[in-house]
């Protein structure tokens, strides 16, 4: 009788433990995690480098959706081509939140995005190609962002002239484009124009009408360590980090006898550290 009390106990400790482990499952399958992150500064390898770490933190978490909430005045090209490549090559929908400011570099990274939403007068354009001083740069440089706009305006399935007109003012487009200007958005133009899906005021809209619970928000925050090997990455920093080896150097040759070879050492090791941070 024991016996057939302790197999009918092992058999039910084992039937709650499938039910517990069927349940789980369920539950694990029915959560939709997506990744909220944050491109609020100039663009630059440092936000490169938090947008690897992002992307990477929504493959971990089987994440559903990206969102980047916006607000920038721009930066450098290359850093905002290489984001634009990031978002591009994503395999989850990738959304873009323009809160107040998504201009010239940023506005790049914002129609790389699979949809668009805008807060109350923010705006999104001025993306011609200008110099420290803020003076327009040669064609040369206007015709290969002109080209970039434009192509990545056809991956989404929006106006590849309207993006060239956020570069180029010759670009005349009737009712969008006819001041001679360089076109930048309002977020009722952007509406009208099929180049935002929506005006929300708040990233909680935004998971509203895109149906996320915002119990499943993963926000992604840089690690110290982030934090550090983006300061690095700042061309500032990295501006005067090179020069101080190279007067480490130049003092090298002319005293070789106080034996500076730190220089020598650091600054290959430098660049090693640069390509593979970028590259990680």
């Amino acid at each position: 009788m024991n016996t057939i009390i302790t197999f009918l106990n092992r058999k039910s400790n084992l039937l709650v433990a499938i039910f517990f482990l069927l349940a789980s499952q369920i539950f694990s399958q029915g959560k939709q995690n997506f990744v909220v992150f944050d491109i609020k500064d100039e663009i630059n390898p440092r936000m490169v480098r938090f947008t690897q770490e992002a992307f990477k933190l929504a493959n971990a978490k089987k994440a559903t959706h990206v969102i980047i909430h916006i607000n920038t005045y721009g930066g450098m090209v290359d850093a905002a081509d290489s984001i634009r490549n990031i978002i591009l090559d994503s395999k989850v929908p990738v959304i873009a939140f323009v809160n107040e400011n998504a201009a010239s570099a940023g506005a790049l990274i914002a129609i790389s995005c699979n949809k668009i939403y805008m807060s109350k007068g923010a705006s999104m354009g001025a993306a011609s190609v200008v110099n420290e001083q803020g003076e327009i740069m040669p064609d040369k440089y206007q015709s290969y962002m002109r080209a970039k706009m434009r192509a990545t305006a056809e991956s989404r399935g929006r106006d590849p002239r309207i993006a060239e007109a956020m570069v180029d003012s010759r670009i005349y487009i009737e009712g969008v484009n006819d001041s001679g200007k360089v076109l930048t958005f309002t977020t009722s133009e952007a509406i009208k124009n099929k180049y935002c899906d929506g005006e929300v005021q708040t990233l909680n809209e935004l998971f509203k009408i895109e149906k996320l619970d915002e119990i499943n928000a993963v926000r992604f925050q840089p690690t110290w360590i982030d934090n550090v090997l983006g300061f690095l990455l700042n061309p500032a920093v990295s501006g005067i980090l090179i020069l101080i080896m190279l007067g480490g150097l130049y003092y090298e040759m002319q005293a070789p006898e106080l034996v500076f070879h730190w220089p020598q050492r650091l600054l290959p090791q430098y660049y090693i550290l640069h390509h593979i941070i970028l590259k990680d």
